[in-house]
C-alpha cells in the first residue's frame, strides 16, 4: 500500500475525526456536494455519492442537510454560496511535497490558512504545476477485508479493469485508471462487494522514506492541514515505514 493509504489506515484505526460535530457535518456536506457535482445526484448511479451519503448517515447527519448538499452539487440550490474546488502545491520539509485539495467559498482565506500552517512547520506553498507532475490521478477503492475472500475481490476488481489489488492491515486496496472508476464500481456491485471508500485520488509516482523523527514531523504537518475546514484531502510522497507505522498505532 502507498504511504497515503497507510496514513488513512492509521486514522481509521485511531478513529480520527473532527473534534466538533459541526466540522464533521461541514466536511461531509462538501464531500456529498463534490460527488454530486462530478457524477450526478442519483446515488444508485454514482458510487462516490452513495458512499458519501452512507458516511453522512453513519455520523447522524440530518436528512435535510444531505439533500441540500446534493442539490448544491447538482446546481438546483441557487441560494448557496458558490464552492470552488482548488488544488495547491506545498513543500512539507525534508524533501516531502504534497498536493492539497480544498473546497472553499473564500479563496483568500484558504490560501492564508495554508500558508500559515506550512510556514509554521518549515514548509511553503509552492507552484502547483511544479508538484502535480509528481503525482498520477487514480481510481482507488478500499474494501474492508472482514473475512472476505481476497480472490473474489481480486476477480471483481480485475474484471472491472483494475491495475493493482493489494491487501494489508485488514483492508483491500484496488487501484485503476480514472477511466476505469465506473467499471470497477459496477463490477464490485455485481459481485455484491461494498467498498468502504471509493474515489479519485492523487498517487505519488515515487515515494520518499525518512527516518522516524522526520516522518512524524511531516505527518504532524499533514494532520494540521487536514484539520483545516477548507481542506478535503492531502496527498504526499511520504513513505511510512513499518517501524513508524507500529509506533503511531500505539498512540
Amino acid at each position: 500500500m502507498s504511504g497515503h493509504s497507510h496514513w488513512s489506515t492509521i486514522k481509521r484505526k485511531k478513529g480520527a475525526a473532527d473534534a466538533k460535530k459541526g466540522a464533521i457535518f461541514t466536511r461531509l456536506a462538501r464531500e456529498i456536494t463534490l460527488a454530486a457535482r462530478e457524477g450526478g445526484g442519483d446515488p444508485s448511479m454514482n458510487v462516490s455519492l452513495y458512499l458519501a451519503i452512507d458516511r453522512a448517515r453513519s455520523s447522524n447527519m440530518p436528512k435535510d442537510s444531505i439533500e441540500r448538499a446534493i442539490k448544491r452539487g447538482t446546481g438546483e440550490d441557487k441560494s448557496a454560496a458558490e464552492l470552488e474546488e482548488l488544488t495547491y502545491g506545498g513543500t512539507l520539509g525534508h524533501g516531502i511535497v504534497a498536493l492539497i485539495q480544498c473546497v472553499t467559498e473564500n479563496r483568500n482565506r484558504t490560501v492564508a490558512e495554508l500558508r500559515h500552517i506550512l510556514t509554521r512547520s518549515g514548509g511553503n506553498l509552492a507552484d502547483t504545476s511544479s508538484i502535480s507532475w509528481q503525482f498520477d490521478r487514480k481510481a482507488i477503492f478500499t474494501v474492508k477485508s472482514d473475512g472476505k475472500n481476497f480472490d473474489k475481490v481480486f476477480e471483481a476488481a480485475v474484471e472491472g479493469g483494475a491495475d493493482d489489488v493489494s491487501e494489508e492491515d485488514g483492508y483491500i486496496e484496488i487501484i485503476g485508471s480514472v477511466e476505469s472508476f465506473k467499471t470497477i464500481g459496477d463490477s464490485l456491485k455485481k459481485f455484491h462487494i461494498q467498498p468502504e471508500e471509493a474515489g479519485l485520488q492523487m498517487v505519488a509516482q515515487q515515494e520518499m522514506e525518512l527516518d522516524k523523527e522526520k516522518t512524524i514531523t511531516v505527518l504532524r504537518t499533514i494532520e494540521a492541514l487536514e484539520e483545516s475546514d477548507d481542506v478535503q484531502n492531502v496527498y504526499s510522497n511520504l513513505r511510512i515505514t513499518e517501524e513508524v507505522l507500529a509506533d503511531l498505532e500505539k498512540e
